[in-house]
């Protein structure tokens, strides 16, 4: 029989969180039981819990960013035990069959992965996120957490690490490299860290200078202050990579002109807003603009190992089951450094 766990739930969009309960599947061959111990809110919990991008399940449990540990596994499970320290990300399951899946990117797959919340899995049920104490997920969907790294600053990784380490990756960041980072929130503040320790020379593109201690303190190299007069006209032709981590408009032709020949501006922030540019920022300099999401699986495990070697974890303050409607508010208003996560020991009533 399913068992019933505590749960922080939504009813309606944008409604408040309330305690109650969901139920957990049986755990199958090839399951993983987890213990939560922490869940990140992720600025996509807001755009999904408030319908911001389409129609939505509800109720509703978010939670992508999952960080605990194995309490049970099925008979056929050959990866992990109980005890382990583990972790859940954006999808708990995928076809395994089409041309992405096998190439180790779950993230493309054609049939649709299933998401970790408000999806409905290839059995028609629905799937509840990390607000929760405990989830079932099939091991081929489970990350290892390396010993060195504390769970709660772990758990965003689990999103926001492997949404910035997918493009310093794709697009070759390494020794030698110069990357710009626009905006240094959730996601920025992790493509800092994670750039910085692939051996790039990191910038941190903002609107103002307020957070540019924090910024170098976690490895940026210099900072620019877009409200400072001529700030991005005197970086045309720097950079090799930009990242955009903003939910928000920007000038991409402002952006795109500090890009050295062949250079990229990738988006892994998701603004609602259309975007726009002049092609002519482009052509001159054979220049990009593109998008990128998170990883596949290996990815996001190699994401994770590289974090241990490295000592990076996200930089979170923990908040009780009571907090977490504000959190959301707090969220929008660039009010969180740089990530909350859920100490999920507070649900149960």
């Amino acid at each position: 029989m399913p068992t019933t766990v505590p749960a922080l739930l939504t009813d309606a969009p944008g409604a408040a969180f309330h305690r109650g309960t969901v139920e957990r599947r049986d755990l199958g061959p090839r399951d993983v039981a987890i213990d939560i111990a922490f869940a990140g809110i992720c600025h996509s919990d807001i755009h999904q819990v408030r319908e911001e991008w389409g129609g939505a399940i509800f109720p509703m449990v978010p939670g992508h960013e999952i960080a605990g540990t194995v309490t049970a596994v099925g008979a056929d499970v050959e990866g992990y035990a109980v005890g382990d320290r583990v972790g859940v990300g954006c999808f708990v399951d995928s076809c395994r069959e089409c041309e992405y899946c096998l190439a180790g990117e779950e993230q493309f797959c054609l049939k649709g992965n299933v998401g970790t919340y408000n999806a409905r899995g290839y059995d028609g049920e629905v799937t509840y996120g990390g607000y929760s104490t405990s989830v079932v997920v099939d091991e081929r969907y489970v990350l290892r957490i390396p010993d060195g790294i504390e769970l709660d600053v772990a758990a965003p990784l689990l999103c926001a690490g492997i949404t910035t380490y997918s493009p310093l990756k794709h697009w070759g960041v390494g020794p030698g490299s110069k990357v710009a980072v626009v905006g240094l929130g959730g996601l920025g503040h992790m493509a800092v860290q994670l750039a910085k320790a692939m051996g790039a020379e990191v910038t941190v593109i903002s609107r103002s200078r307020g957070k540019e201690e924090d910024g170098r303190r976690l490895g940026a190299d210099s900072w620019v202050a877009t409200n400072e007069e001529g700030a991005l006209k005197a970086l045309r032709n720097t950079f090799d990579l930009i990242v955009n981590t903003v939910s928000a408009d920007v000038d991409v032709d402002a952006l795109a002109r500090t890009l050295r020949v062949g250079g990229s501006l990738v988006y892994v922030g998701a603004p609602s807003e259309r975007q726009s540019f002049a092609v002519f920022s482009l052509i001159g300099g054979r220049r990009s603009v593109a998008g990128s999401n998170i990883g596949g699986i290996a990815e996001t495990q190699e994401m994770l190992d590289f974090c241990g070697v490295h000592g990076i974890g996200a930089e979170v303050e923990r908040i009780g089951a009571d907090e977490v409607t504000d959190a959301y508010d707090r969220v929008v208003d660039g009010e969180v450094h740089y990530r909350f996560v859920i100490d999920t020991a507070t649900i149960p009533a």
